[in-house]
């Protein structure tokens, strides 16, 4: 059921609290005189000026306090009927499809025979729609090696050759999605505009409704509007969130919410982080801070770093996750917006260059366009090969 939290509102400029946070939530303390590693957890009342993380009640613990405003639907919407995420996939990629799928058909069909030329203007194609130098070198040397070993001469049948290879370089591993199990920690991380807030909204919605324990954990405290957007996800979602003002020590609200995740039973801690500070070197240093005290603090879970990239930003994806590798260590790839470009071969490219796998893909603004990533309907999708499938 979905419910609209009563607010009691104090006077402008200050906090709108919902339900004092328990103990077990500890305090998110602030940046300013933090002992690195170690983050406080003494109760508000004994550190003056402080304020405690706010926590958004589950609507399954209290549900006897919510009002069910008119029209309020009890259950969750669902999904437009005859349209499932396979067919999301299919009209999101429509663009990324015209540009590569398209361009490649076209090669497959215009060319009488099989020689360099073809080859080329195949690298051409994959190289221009962002699916790496290296990545499309891996494709068509495993193209030609399957055309003299079996003898084709008709370049249209290259086609299905080339779609099995792209697959191949986007294998999602047995153990994928182990962390579902729990208790686990998500953190999730990525440089600001490409959709971290949202992914963890989703993500909190999507475990919801599998029956999942869920806690986020808010800890962009450099961004305005953060956790004000985040509040509104886990509404939606009906999950608890814990946070901080502007400006705290995103390392305490983490340490906060961990303890706080244990506490509870939590079955998935989803952690949204920052993605700028003063400077890059700072940003990683507070994300290696984070990393430690989760290793620390609950070491028993299973862990998990999702590094969020725009699927519009091609080439330069593949840098920031590079970056972000850096400083710790990456799990997983969710990628945005791919509803929005020509470029989606840059999918292809991350997993088969950085050897990480893609574990969600959004297509759109919506819940029901943000599901776990599957190379084979990826594939199909981008090349509109649609098999007989109930939606």
């Amino acid at each position: 059921m979905k419910f609209f939290w009563k607010k009691e509102k104090k006077a402008v400029g200050e906090e709108i609290r919902e339900q004092e946070p328990s103990e077990e939530t500890g305090q998110a303390a602030s940046a300013a005189g933090e002992r690195e590693d170690a983050p406080s957890s003494v109760p508000a009342e004994e550190i003056p000026g402080e304020q405690e993380p706010e926590v958004i009640p589950d609507t399954e613990d209290t549900a006897e306090e919510a009002q069910v405003l008119p029209g309020t639907p009890e259950t969750a919407p669902e999904k437009p009927e005859g349209k499932g995420f396979f067919a999301r996939l299919v009209s999101g990629l429509a663009k990324t499809r015209n540009s590569i799928a398209g361009s490649l058909n076209r090669v497959f069909m215009r060319h009488s025979q099989i020689d360099e030329d073809f080859y080329e203007e195949l690298e051409e194609i994959m190289i221009t729609g962002d699916m790496g130098v290296e990545t499309t070198d891996r494709i068509l040397t495993d193209l030609k090696r399957q055309v003299k070993e079996k003898r084709i001469r008709e370049p249209g049948e290259c086609r299905e050759l080339l779609i099995e290879s792209v697959k191949d370089q986007m294998k999602v591993g047995e153990n994928a999605y182990d962390f579902e199990k729990g208790p686990a920690v998500v953190l999730i991380i990525g440089v600001n505009g490409v959709g971290k807030t949202t992914s963890v909204g989703k993500m909190a919605g999507i475990y919801r409704a599998a029956g999942k324990k869920v806690l986020i954990a808010s800890a962009d405290t450099f961004r305005a509007a953060a956790n004000e957007q985040l509040t509104e996800w886990a509404h939606r979602a009906g999950v608890d969130i814990i946070s901080a003002p502007e400006g705290s020590d995103p390392a305490s609200v983490v340490f906060d919410s961990v303890k706080a995740a244990k506490a509870r039973g939590v079955d998935i801690l989803l952690c949204d982080t920052a993605g700028r500070l003063h400077n890059k070197k700072n940003l990683m240093e507070e994300l290696r801070k984070i990393d430690r005290i989760i290793t620390r603090e609950f070491p028993e879970a299973y862990r998990e770093n999702f590094i969020v990239l725009d699927g519009t930003t091609g080439q330069n994806a593949l840098s920031q996750a590079r970056d972000f590798g850096e400083v710790t260590n990456l799990t997983g790839i969710i990628l945005t917006k791919m509803d929005g470009t020509s470029r989606g071969g840059i999918a292809i490219a991350i997993q088969a260059e950085l050897g990480i796998p893609v574990k969600f893909i959004g297509v759109g603004e919506h819940l029901e366009d943000f599901q776990k990533f599957s190379p084979e309907e990826f594939t199909n999708a981008l090349f509109a090969e649609l098999p007989d499938r109930q939606e």
